[in-house]
């Protein structure tokens, strides 16, 4: 047996040792790896005003855990002791509400009335009351793992920033890739991340201040559901719905038009079309031209595709790994292409 075979043999082995060794923390390792590209940027910069990759690394890891970690680990706490004390008349007052417009809609609905009339039936709002409880054990089991993954990440995302340029330039190395392939590949992937994160954050952030401060006004907790609206905005197409209806139900149900009036009203006009339609789209704008490295043109309706792919086929961490896969397949399409133009070209000038 030939030693390449040899080594190709135990190479192969080895690799699926390693993954068998290392598989709980692969996806942990990956997430924090996209984000240190998303961010490295920032901690370049922090680098250079600090002089140490140290202290842009900690101050960059400590950034993330605020800005990113905290409000969700927040969210999800309050969100485990409001379940643990659900009251079912909120329910019982919606939902008595919903059957009297329902009662009282035109005839030309037709079998539409029944079928949301029985579709309210369903709902128990006692038995969803029973099953509180244990939905609060439920998601708090699953806060808990949240904050030991989140630990996980930002372990992993430190040390990502702090070795990650000396990991690639030694990966490159031992993969043999031509400097200008790699080039291309890096600076494809870390621009769409670069702009898919920054957009993220700034948009959630705005809009969920937007409505964390007018709800806060109405006795609300801001912050909390500033947090959970900001979520809520990253999911595409109904996006602050989420947020905005059931508030403007219960609203209803109270017996407070106004408010819920108010709340709808300026839910879509304020976030919706100013913030969504108009400065969504100049910010996202602003970033790809600050942090785009390529003079590639990126259709974004392809970066939305990809968000809303990555969060079907992941959940949560998809949109983070949604346009990572995207802008990997892209560019690998357009190295390939780049490497069929120069083939045809050489092949023409032989003949």
């Amino acid at each position: 047996m030939k030693p390449q075979t040899i080594f190709m043999i135990l190479l192969a082995a080895s690799l699926y040792w390693m993954y068998l060794l290392y598989s709980p923390y692969l996806m942990s390792i990956l997430i924090a790896s996209l984000l240190a590209v998303s961010t490295y940027s920032f901690k370049h910069r922090i680098r250079e005003f600090t002089g140490s990759v140290i202290t842009a690394s900690t101050l960059s890891t400590l950034m993330m855990a605020a800005l990113f970690f905290a409000p969700l680990g927040y969210f999800l706490a309050k969100l485990t002791l409001s379940l643990q004390h659900f009251d079912p008349s909120t329910l019982e007052h919606i939902t008595v509400y919903l059957q009297s417009i329902i009662d009282n809609a035109p005839a030309f609905f037709g079998t539409s009335k029944s079928w949301f009339s029985d579709f309210l039936g369903t709902f128990n709002p006692s038995e969803l009351a029973k099953k509180a409880f244990s939905y609060a054990g439920t998601i708090g089991s699953v806060s808990a793992s949240f904050v030991k993954n989140s630990l996980m990440i930002i372990v992993f995302y430190f040390f990502a920033l702090l070795y990650g340029p000396r990991l690639v330039a030694y990966f490159k190395r031992v993969i043999n890739l031509p400097p200008e392939d790699a080039r291309l590949l890096g600076s494809e992937v870390s621009s769409v991340m670069s702009i898919v994160f920054y957009s993220i954050l700034l948009t959630a952030t705005l809009e969920g201040a937007l409505f964390g401060i007018a709800i806060s006004f109405l006795g609300y907790n801001g912050l909390l559901f500033g947090i959970m609206f900001g979520f809520a905005s990253l999911v595409p197409v109904v996006g602050g719905a989420l947020m905005w209806v059931p508030f403007s139900l219960y609203e209803l149900s109270q017996g407070h038009n106004g408010t819920a009036l108010f709340i709808a009203i300026y839910t879509i006009v304020i976030i919706s079309v100013i913030a969504d339609t108009f400065i969504k789209p100049v910010i996202i704008k602003s970033i790809d031209n600050r942090l785009s490295k390529t003079e590639t043109k990126r259709n974004e309706l392809i970066i939305f595709f990809a968000i809303l792919a990555g969060l079907t086929s992941f959940g949560f961490w998809g949109m983070i790994l949604g346009p990572a896969i995207t802008a990997f397949f892209m560019a690998l399409l357009i190295l390939m292409e780049r490497k069929n133009t120069e083939s045809t070209v050489r092949s023409q000038g032989a003949a």
